[in-house]
């Protein structure tokens, strides 16, 4: 994606400046011109400032063109020095030779803290790393400061005493004064090895790898865990994972989260399941000789091959979402040994797809997420308020993706020209990060929402603090509060196991604040609802009229029971949209211009206008199964089920049919 035409302007700026200061610099040393020489210098050192502060990919730029700061700091101090011994007299210049001896220590004493600083984080990167967890045995430690861990910046610090007195000296001739400077920062260069090097003993850092993976073994040996969450992805796609931490802590037995990014760590939710990443495949398949029966995969990444190859552990793909999309059944999903799906649907989508999945291996086990949201209670008393949520535009480039492009607009402003309408506007976190077009329409719409709210007017409720309260207090109970400087081993420290009852703490804390949250809003304001929080569940209990694409978020709507509308930007009729897309049969399907949405809005002003009330609840039942048993239930029991194959499987001699023909004998309890 091409940067912005002000952020490219900014990063030429910047590095004109950077060059047009070297060279004023070596002018003035050369000629000798104090004043040019003390200017340019210092809009080298604002530069430098500026780089490392708000720049920092200009940063990675310089350096891969051999121009890195250690370079830059170099010719800066020499430069000055050049310009120093052009001033002075010829008999005196031998009075500096101590001062080139000073600086060049002190760059010695550079590199000398930078080998430490790479060392130190050898030693604490772990080849494994935890949450809930009780890790203290493993020696962990704070963190160096940051300072000492980043070249740039601590050149920068440590070096601008030298070069200061070094500008002084220019301007003073005073040799003292450059003295001085030199003299602090191999002070501080001293101080900054010296806090390495401790760090370096036996017995001040963390246990060695061997050492860890022995802790590791001990700790499965003693936890015992029997289903774990595997995911591997990048850091937008956390919201995959999280949205199946629920159901899983309601598992029976002993459940753990599997990573393998180390960034993903803190990307995972409020929970008290035991999270662990192992980074290396040779870690990971320690878990062969852990109790661990099952796995369950959210989603599918190139890192997934890696775990399939444990025997002892049966693999299950449970997506992330369901929709008429072609990610829906990918041919990726016959290599578990078990697809979980939500409902009829999702089954007959397998079946027609022909990717390989056999009908055996499909389960299903509903919606465990949605026992969230609450069914429909009838129509609404004052406003209508619609979510709409349209869905990013994907990696394929069908135009039939997302809404935003080509309606997002127009159905916006069809909402807002009524009056008894509040809108709730929750985009996908990932529009526009493929087609800059949805981007744009993202920020379009965005404003028009804006304008609409300062054309409105009315009774905003009195501020009494209780929004501010709750945030603080979900906020304690889920957010852990890092120093700038924190790596994983001090997380680790500092997230250990966590305090008995906390996941019904944040239950309860989570359904305060929403309640705050919408007491704390007019009901005649449209919202932008582009935060974490609310979540889009949150927002369905909210809503009484959902509008969106063809995506997961209408399956899990159709909890509710509640009137939907999807945009139909396939360029496809209305009855061969409905055809392709089943998830849109108790739809009002919407054309890019808007047309329909005053008959929408009647419907659900009117329920006896809405003819498709019967259709959306048989649509419900093929999609997300029926509601007894629970979706949680029938999760928990597809479970246990494959638990049980998997214990028969590690029984030397089993017959894989008598496997599966015992796991099928306890499917049927699913009913």
């Amino acid at each position: 994606m091409r940067l912005p035409s002000r952020q490219t302007a900014t990063r030429a700026l910047v590095a004109a400046v950077l060059a047009a200061a070297v060279v004023a610099q070596a002018a003035a040393a050369l000629r000798p011109h104090v004043p040019l020489l003390l200017a340019a210098t210092t809009a080298s050192l604002v530069v430098e400032g500026v780089l490392h502060r708000w720049q920092r990919g200009m940063v990675s730029l310089f350096a891969k063109s051999h121009a890195d700061i250690t370079v830059r700091h170099v010719l800066r101090d020499l430069l000055l020095v050049v310009g120093l011994l052009r001033l002075t007299p010829e008999d005196q210049e031998t009075a500096y030779t101590v001062l080139v001896a000073g600086l060049l220590g002190f760059y010695a004493l550079h590199c000398a803290i930078q080998a430490a600083s790479v060392l130190v984080r050898r030693t604490r990167t772990l080849p494994v790393v935890t949450r809930n967890i009780d890790a203290s045995a493993l020696r962990l430690t704070p963190a160096p400061p940051a300072l000492l861990r980043r070249p740039g910046p601590r050149l920068l610090v440590h070096g601008l005493p030298a070069t200061t007195g070094l500008l002084v000296t220019a301007a003073t001739g005073e040799p003292r004064c450059a003295a001085f400077g030199i003299a602090m920062s191999l002070g501080l260069a001293l101080i900054g090895l010296c806090d390495l090097l401790v760090r370096l003993l036996p017995g001040r850092r963390p246990a060695g790898e061997q050492e860890v993976l022995d802790w590791f073994d001990a700790w499965l040996a003693e936890y015992r865990p029997t289903v774990g969450l595997y995911f591997s992805g990048g850091s937008s796609s956390a919201y995959q994972a999280n949205m199946w931490l629920e159901p899983l802590a309601k598992l029976g037995g002993k459940p753990v989260i599997i990573l393998r990014e180390r960034f993903m760590t803190q990307k995972i939710a409020a929970t008290d399941v035991p999270v662990v990443c192992l980074p290396k495949v040779s870690t990971l398949l320690r878990l062969e000789q852990s109790t661990l029966q099952v796995l369950v995969h959210p989603s599918n990444s190139g890192k997934t091959s890696q775990v399939l190859r444990i025997p002892t552990i049966r693999h299950t793909f449970v997506n992330h979402g369901e929709s008429d999309k072609l990610s829906s059944c990918n041919p990726y999903a016959k290599a578990y040994d078990e697809v979980w799906v939500a409902g009829p649907a999702a089954r007959e989508r397998y079946a027609a797809a022909e990717v390989g999945v056999e009908d055996k291996d499909v389960v299903e086990i509903g919606r465990p997420q949605l026992e969230a949201v609450r069914p429909f209670e009838g129509p609404p008393a004052g406003p209508v308020t619609v979510l709409y949520a349209p869905t990013w535009e994907g990696w394929d480039g069908n135009p039939g993706n997302t809404s935003v492009v080509a309606a997002g607009e127009n159905l916006v402003r069809a909402l807002l020209a009524d009056p008894g309408v509040r809108l709730l506007y929750k985009p996908h976190p990932l529009t526009g990060s493929v087609d800059p077009r949805a981007g744009a329409a993202d920020l379009r719409i965005r404003e028009l929402v804006r304008a609409a709210n300062r054309e409105r007017a009315g009774e905003r409720p009195v501020d009494s603090g209780e929004l501010a309260s709750r945030t603080r207090e979900l906020d304690r109970l889920t957010t852990a509060s890092f120093r700038t400087a924190a790596d994983s081993v001090e997380r680790m420290l500092l997230q250990s196991t966590p305090e008995r009852g906390r996941a019904d703490a944040v239950t309860r804390a989570t359904a305060a604040w929403e309640r705050a949250y919408w007491a704390s809003l007019p009901e005649w304001e449209h919202q932008l609802v582009t935060d974490a929080r609310p979540t889009l569940y949150a927002c369905f209990n909210r809503a009484d009229l959902l509008i969106s694409d063809v995506s997961s978020v209408v399956s899990d709507f159709l909890a509710s029971g509640k009137p939907y509308a999807v945009a139909n930007t396939s360029g496809l009729s209305e009855r061969a949209f409905r055809e392709a897309f089943p998830t849109a049969g108790a739809a009002t399907v919407l054309t890019p211009d808007g047309s329909g949405v005053r008959q929408l809005l009647d419907a659900v002003r009117h329920p006896e206008l809405d003819g498709l009330v019967e259709a959306r609840r048989e649509l419900k039942r093929r999609l997300l199964g029926p509601d007894s048993p629970s979706s949680q239930e029938r999760f928990d029991m597809a479970v246990q089920a494959l638990c049980l194959v998997a214990r028969r499987r590690r029984v030397p001699g089993q017959r894989r049919d008598e496997e599966t023909g015992s796991a099928s004998g306890t499917l049927t309890l699913l009913g």
